[in-house]
């Protein structure tokens, strides 16, 4: 027994641990964006605000168009993660239930695409979007964001149809069901937790995507949030008030998010976990 609380108390300890280190962070940013810019550096250090304001949250609407690069974040990540589930579902359908040539080559060159950093293809695709007139509109960005993320999440997709046994979509076609009609009527019902935890996926990675919108956006009018943040940071200065107060107001999309589908992720991820 005492060997058991001893392991026990040890867990708890190495969890809580680890729980401060992860929650700390955040905890920081927060308590810096509600500090007056003479107070954020003050010696010594405070871990709790000696005066609270809202100043750097009303300065980023002051000094930037803050609003605009929200909008224009959410409109790019909830686009281009639809699109991506869209399309991901019916090529993840085919490669899950059909065995043709060259399967699996496509699927190796899914895996591919994976394993390599995003930025190498930053330059041709440049090149390929200015011969098309798409630098510097929300476009490219949806068109960028839309196809870097189809290979992975038809990856994650035909983990979950692979679980799914065949049976069910038989038996709604012998009811009369075709096969895409089996498939948006009973497959998909199913399978709502891996298309959620697969939205959610797609929607974050568009969200916090900073290299292709730095390079193929400059307008203020179309700049994302990520680029707002990078543009916090000046030449010989940070603006850490501002920098954090957006930190603060750019994570509530994905807290709100993952507050309402955090059943269908844990399902989702515990599913995709095992294949059936």
């Amino acid at each position: 027994m005492t060997k058991t609380r001893v392991l026990l108390s040890l867990k708890v300890l190495y969890l809580s641990l680890h729980l401060i280190l992860m929650v700390f962070p955040l905890y920081w940013i927060v308590m810096t964006s509600l500090k007056p810019k003479k107070d954020i550096f003050s010696f010594p250090l405070h871990y709790w605000p000696q005066q609270f304001t809202l100043e750097n949250y009303i300065n980023i609407f002051k000094i930037s168009k803050f609003h605009v690069y929200i909008g224009n974040s959410l409109l790019v990540s909830v686009l281009s993660a639809v699109i991506v589930i869209a399309i991901s579902i019916l090529s993840a359908y085919v490669m899950a239930r059909f065995t043709f040539r060259g399967h699996k080559q496509i699927m190796m060159a899914f895996f591919s695409t994976q394993m390599l950093p995003g930025f190498v293809s930053l330059a041709p695709l440049y090149l390929l979007l200015a011969e098309l007139d798409l630098i510097n509109t929300r476009f490219s960005l949806l068109i960028l964001y839309t196809v870097g993320l189809i290979p992975f999440s038809t990856i994650m997709l035909r983990g979950f149809f692979q679980r799914i046994p065949s049976s069910l979509e038989e038996a709604a076609m012998i009811d009369g069901c075709s096969r895409l009609g089996s498939l948006y009527r009973v497959i998909l019902p199913v399978m709502l937790p891996g298309i959620a935890s697969t939205f959610i996926f797609a929607f974050v990675q568009n969200w916090n995507e900073l290299f292709a919108a730095v390079m193929f956006i400059d307008s203020e009018s179309m700049k994302t949030l990520p680029v707002a943040m990078n543009s916090f940071i000046m030449k010989f200065d940070v603006d850490w008030g501002a920098m954090s107060a957006g930190t603060v107001l750019s994570v509530i999309p994905t807290v709100i998010l993952f507050a309402f589908a955090q059943r269908y992720i844990v399902e989702g991820l515990t599913q995709g976990a095992e294949k059936g």
